[in-house]
Formats: structure tokens, sequence, C-alpha cells
């Protein structure tokens, strides 16, 4: 099970970090993903991190903004988001895959097995 929080309402140019909890299965065999659903959109990546850590991929409108990260001690994922744009707004959901791909190929939705509810991000401009 995942579950993702902590969204929010923020002013443009601030920030939010989001975590993604993880329960009932090792989550350092997975690697992880975060996605986005802004209404009346597809479902779009934001970035991938690999069951380590070591390895990322973002989306190109997101880099040099946002940041993924794990701590697979406490079953947890991070995305951190700064300098947020209106465009940011949406609800951003986390997804975990069983396969050991390397983020890059984790692009799309249907390379995920586990998803965790979304949590609403709000950037006002």
């Amino acid at each position: 099970q995942l579950q993702a929080f902590g969204g929010g309402s923020v002013q443009a140019g601030g920030y939010l970090r989001l975590s993604c909890a993880a329960s009932g299965r090792t989550f350092s065999n997975y690697a992880m993903g975060w996605f986005r659903q802004a209404p009346g959109k597809e479902r779009e990546f934001v970035s991938a991190i690999d069951w380590s850590g070591g390895s990322t991929f973002y989306e190109d409108s997101v880099k040099g903004r946002f940041t993924i990260s794990r701590d697979n001690a406490k079953n947890t994922g991070y995305l951190q988001m700064n300098s947020l744009k209106f465009e940011d707004t949406a609800v951003y959901y986390c997804a975990t895959e069983e396969r050991g791909s390397i983020p890059k190929r984790l692009q799309f939705v249907y390379e995920y097995d586990y998803w965790g509810q979304g949590t609403l991000v709000t950037v006002s401009s």
C-alpha cells in the first residue's frame, strides 16, 4: 500500500515536499515514480528513482526545480518541489515498479505496479 501526502496550496515561487509512505511490502526492492494529473489532462510523468536512490530521472519541465529521493529505512519516498509554478497545479501520485527498471524507462503509467492515492498541489499565481 502506498500513501501520498504533503500536498497543499502555495503561491508561485514557493515550495512543498511530498511524501510517499509504503507499507505491506519491502519498499527498498522497488523503483518509485511520481506522476501528476491536472484537471482535464492525462496523468503525466514527473520523476523516477531506482531502488537504491542512486539513479534518478526527471521530466524536462521540472528539472532543476524538483528533487526525488527516498529513505528506505523509513519506507518513504519524497518529492521536493521548489520554485513552484501555476502549471505545476495537479493531483500528484506516487507509484512503485517491481522489475528493477532504470528510472529513464519508467516514464509511463503502465510500467508501474502499485499506485497511491493522490495528493493535491495547488499553486496560485
